[in-house]
């Protein structure tokens, strides 16, 4: 391994730890500090909320030579686990500048990701399915990623902890649509227990609606309720 290439890279990461890119996670994989792990968090659609790991690998002669360029999450921009052809990346080491760095190489893709120019190794989709990976690419990320909990143990826990959320809600939602919960009036103020009495009332649903009632502030709900009732 080249000891210019280890002093570049070395140097590249901590001034990235001390002034991170925006939108960018970057993670050197100290066991071959010749493969650097990026996730891209891309803030505009269609990939907002989007978790998109890739990996630059640098040649020995790094800075000399450029890396390659791989994308391993679904994007719906890029072809996975292929060597993207882009002006920084190996498949131009006639344009490379040994100026450009980690930094200058993942701000160019995540520019070349957000638009629509084609090069070997990007596809074409719609924006309705680069939403939906974008959605899907942290479940992907802690499932079928094995390299993504040993690089990121952090993001694949929170992950799994916003998983698991999600899990829960889609669960609770399954269950509220597929049977009718009892609505519970102790759980309302005053108010809200009036509107909510007057509303079923009016469409004739008191009769066939369950309703739980609780003792504290009920009996005021129901003597307002009668009385405007009366009014009426």
């Amino acid at each position: 391994m080249s000891t210019q290439a280890t002093k570049r890279l070395n140097k590249e990461y901590k001034t990235i730890q001390n002034n991170p890119i925006p939108h960018i996670n970057v993670r050197a994989n100290y066991e071959n500090i010749l493969e650097c792990h990026y996730i891209i968090s891309p803030p505009s659609h269609p990939y907002a909320d989007g978790q998109f790991h890739g990996i630059l690998r640098f040649p020995p002669e790094y800075p000399f030579k450029p890396p390659s360029i791989i994308m391993i999450t679904p994007n719906g921009r890029f072809e996975v686990n292929t060597r993207l052809c882009l002006s920084m990346s190996d498949y131009h080491v006639d344009t490379w500048n040994p100026a450009w760095s980690v930094s200058t190489i993942l701000i160019g893709l995540m520019s070349f990701m957000l638009g629509n120019e084609s090069t070997t190794g990007s596809i074409s989709t719609t924006d309705s399915i680069k939403v939906k990976l974008a959605r899907n690419s942290k479940k992907w990320n802690n499932e079928s990623n094995l390299k993504f909990k040993k690089i990121f143990p952090e993001l694949y826990k929170s992950n799994q902890i916003e998983i698991e959320e999600e899990e829960k809600k889609k669960l609770q939602l399954e269950n509220e649509l597929n049977k009718e919960e009892p609505i519970d009036l102790s759980k309302l103020d005053p108010e809200d227990r009036i509107r909510y009495l007057e509303l079923e009332s009016n469409h004739g649903n008191l009769n066939f609606r369950p309703i739980l009632l609780g003792t504290s502030g009920i009996l005021l709900a129901t003597i307002v309720f009668l009385l405007m009732k009366l009014k009426n």
